[in-house]
């Protein structure tokens, strides 16, 4: 495979027009812009609403002021330096700063910013971390993309992780394989590292970001499958993106093709309101009303993900949605009471985060048994009152 040639300024991008260029050239200035040769030929320039030319080229709209460079506080979760403890079972080590190619709906964006010190080259602050709580059984490497990196710099984090005992399962968090499959085609060592750590009782994980149908060329399958024989374990997860994948039929066709080449649907997630993502969110109501309806296209195979919010708060499920009820549940947290605890909320189809429920009065219920008791609690406003 000819290896990509990457492109950092947007003036390198012939397609577009040079009135076109000098619009975007103030969003890069603020928002990085990253491609490559492999992934741009993916799009099909003569259509100016491209799904995967919206993935990867800039919008002016970017430039509104709405939302927060750290929309889920993920500083405040920060331990030691490079390394997120969130929830008790799972450490995120950020390792490097760097992708592939970024996209345009990123909730990362504040790492690729000059002033950004989250991102630390010496891990050996979080590894020492990792070692001291044994309940961490996962770890998942992100960042940034891990596989932009040299395969030898990635061997040496997992090797050291490895020798952690307590940790079962290794993550790499990555877009490689859609941006530029040739990193797992030309490079004989990556597939030997997966290989190395093929065990019956630890693994190694790929969380894949593939977004569209159409990014699961024959090249990124064959990548896939290569990694799939052996013995990685891939899933992918995808946020619900405004016109790349905020309709069924495209959500129900990534979700089954995904199945069939053995890459679960894990994780679809609601755009998260960092700055600058303002163009590429759908309002949340209507977001789970398309996954719900790609869903129900789907095979049980090809139904597997769940669609949640990376809140502050924690990973928040959002489960149904009737007579004017939203209906959520805490999927994960880092409080324990938490964990499970059910939520309803009147209706808000104006709204695109938790927040925007959260601000009003809560309605909450903990469990089936709590939750038809929330249900008969309904006042005369339609708020369901807190039932523990």
């Amino acid at each position: 495979m000819k290896k990509p040639i990457y492109i950092t300024n947007i003036n390198q991008v012939p397609e577009l027009t040079s009135e076109e260029q000098d619009v975007l050239v103030p969003v890069t200035a603020k928002f990085i812009f990253r491609s490559n040769s492999y992934y741009q030929q993916l799009i099909n320039w003569d259509d100016p609403d491209d799904p995967i030319r919206r993935i990867i080229v800039p919008l002016g709209d970017e430039l509104e002021n709405w939302g927060r460079l750290d929309a889920s506080d993920e500083v405040s979760y920060t331990v030691v330096p490079g390394l997120e403890h969130k929830y008790k079972d799972t450490a995120l080590l950020l390792a490097n700063d760097v992708c592939g190619g970024y996209c345009r709906f990123c909730f990362r964006k504040r790492l690729f910013m000059e002033d950004n010190d989250e991102v630390v080259r010496d891990i050996s602050h979080g590894l020492e971390y990792i070692r001291r709580h044994p309940e961490i059984s996962n770890v998942l490497v992100t960042g940034g993309d891990p596989l932009i990196m040299s395969t030898e710099r990635l061997a040496e984090i997992v090797g050291r992780l490895w020798e952690v005992p307590h940790v079962r399962i290794i993550r790499i968090g990555t877009k490689m394989p859609a941006f530029n499959p040739s990193r797992i085609l030309d490079d004989p060592k990556l597939v030997a590292l997966f290989e190395k750590y093929r065990h019956p009782e630890r693994k190694l994980y790929v969380m894949a970001h593939f977004n569209h149908p159409r990014e699961l060329t024959e090249l990124a399958v064959e990548g896939l499958s290569t990694l799939l024989r052996v013995g990685a374990i891939i899933v992918n997860q995808t946020p619900l993106i405004a016109g790349v994948n905020d309709c069924a039929d495209t959500l129900a066709i990534l979700f089954e093709r995904l199945s069939y080449i053995g890459v679960p649907p894990y994780y679809v997630f609601q755009c998260r309101p960092t700055l600058g993502n303002k163009p590429y969110s759908v309002p949340l109501e209507k977001a789970f009303e398309i996954f719900q309806e790609a869903q129900a296209q789907c095979s049980g195979l090809a139904r597997r993900a769940r669609f949640v919010m990376s809140h502050t708060s924690g990973k928040i499920e959002v489960v149904g949605k009737s007579d004017g009820f939203v209906y959520m549940t805490y999927h994960r947290a880092p409080n324990p009471a938490d964990n499970g605890r059910f939520l309803v909320f009147k209706s808000n189809p104006e709204a695109h985060w938790f927040d925007d429920y959260a601000e009003a009065k809560v309605i909450c219920a903990d469990g089936p048994k709590g939750m038809r008791a929330a249900a008969a609690q309904r006042d005369p406003a339609g708020v369901v009152v807190r039932s523990h």
